[in-house]
């Protein structure tokens, strides 16, 4: 891995440069693939900004996408080291992506490879984990949560529903209706024309 280190308005000393050498080298086990870091260091010349008066930006060059971390501080190790967390967490996420997609792609192929599977997986008789979420039974990769809420309401007239469903600001509105006792929803159409659906229940 060749890294690149240049610096702007301010002088670098090849310790410094050496420094930033063996922690990049810590990069490569995260990601094997890197080719080439450029470092870029830039002295602020405002001495108020004296909380962030060194930028330095790492941009990772490699077999896959570019990656590319920035950190400002008050000197030079300490924005490397901030900069560095950041591409290694960057890097990280890419890998567990990869390792994902290696997962899928293996599935896949065990499918191809044995047709019997690919039957069972294609009639849903594939042994999948089945899971219970609420009243519902999930299998394979489903929804993690089903929320339920419950609210208590009294029965009121369809104008007074039209009202708290402007009132609340959403585009449907649950009520009971209070002349016939029926579960209902109103609803937005275009404009000002609304729908009103309601439930006949029975026993």
């Amino acid at each position: 891995m060749d890294v690149v280190v240049t610096g702007r308005h301010v002088e670098l000393s090849e310790r410094f440069r050496s420094h930033v050498t063996e922690k990049l080298s810590r990069l490569e086990k995260h990601d094997h693939r890197i080719i080439r870091v450029q470092v870029e260091v830039e002295k602020e010349r405002n001495p108020r900004q004296a909380d962030r008066a060194v930028r330095l930006e790492l941009t990772a060059f490699s077999k896959g996408p570019v990656i590319r971390a920035e950190a400002t501080a008050e000197d030079k190790m300490g924005a490397l080291d901030l900069a560095l967390d950041k591409m290694a967490a960057q890097m990280r996420r890419a890998a567990d992506r990869r390792r994902e997609h290696k997962k899928k792609h293996d599935r896949v192929a065990d499918l191809l490879a044995d047709p019997a599977a690919e039957e069972g997986a294609a009639d849903g008789t594939s042994e999948e984990a089945v899971r219970q979420v609420g009243p519902i039974s999930v299998t394979g990769d489903g929804p993690l949560g089903v929320r339920e809420k419950t609210h208590t309401a009294a029965a009121m007239t369809l104008d007074q529903a039209l009202y708290e469903m402007e009132l609340v600001g959403h585009d449907f509105y649950l009520f009971v209706d209070k002349d016939t006792e029926r579960p209902c929803v109103v609803y937005r159409r275009r404009g000002y024309e609304y729908g009103v659906i309601s439930l006949d229940v029975q026993g």
